[in-house]
């Protein structure tokens, strides 16, 4: 099991879908959920309908489905939990029983779980304490520092065939400074730069610029 923790717009749900694309699908059997504020009946039956199956209407035969079609389809379950900060306390009760059950030592059940920051006072609670002992990997996303920020604008945009020329290097920490170096505000902002110099078709974008996109925003 594993959480990973950062602020809204670090890259959390980018990082945790670019990870399942990659994971070989012969060996492992992802199941991504987004819908997290849902009572735990509900959770298990989008883990259960993910991968196909029709759930079952009771809450002890939806784990048995679980662990049917794992043990089945001789595939790890992966089963990545994003927006977990949201979830309720007997959804969390019945993720601690799904990893305790004989489904967790036949097939290596994996949960991840991605949130907010206060997930991490989530699961302290005396409540999950069982749950959370089972956790050996926490990480957390910070945001990016003044370099990075610089190093992403410029690689986006030699990604998309431009220069990375067209920020003044002043405007990129300027772009840092208002982004918090959260990578969602760090596109919105430049992406209203971009729009602004093609309007005054400039081909440099500077601090002038800068500051009239970011009243637009």
């Amino acid at each position: 099991m594993a959480v990973l923790y950062g602020q809204t717009g670090v890259g959390k749900s980018t990082l945790l879908k670019l990870f399942l694309s990659q994971i070989p699908q012969n060996l492992f059997l992802p199941i991504y959920l987004h819908f997290t504020h849902l009572k735990s009946s509900s959770l298990l039956s989008l883990i259960v309908s993910q991968p196909g199956e029709i759930p079952k209407h009771t809450k002890d035969r939806l784990f048995l489905q679980i662990m049917d079609k794992s043990l089945l389809s001789n595939l790890t379950p992966i089963i990545v939990i994003d927006e977990a900060h949201l979830l309720k306390t007997d959804a969390i009760t019945d993720l601690r029983l799904l990893v305790s059950s004989p489904l967790d030592s036949s097939t290596h059940l994996k949960i991840i779980l991605s949130g907010q920051e206060h997930l991490k006072y989530i699961l302290k609670r005396d409540i999950h304490a069982d749950f959370a002992q089972r956790i050996p990997v926490h990480y957390h996303i910070h945001p990016l520092t003044k370099t990075q920020t610089a190093a992403y604008i410029d690689f986006h945009l030699k990604s998309s065939g431009a220069s990375d020329k067209i920020f003044d290097s002043d405007v990129k920490d300027l772009i840092h400074e208002f982004s918090a170096g959260i990578p969602r505000q760090i596109n919105a902002i430049s992406t209203a730069c971009l729009i602004n110099a093609s309007i005054r078709q400039s081909q440099k974008i500077t601090q002038d610029i800068f500051h009239q996109a970011l009243a637009e925003i």
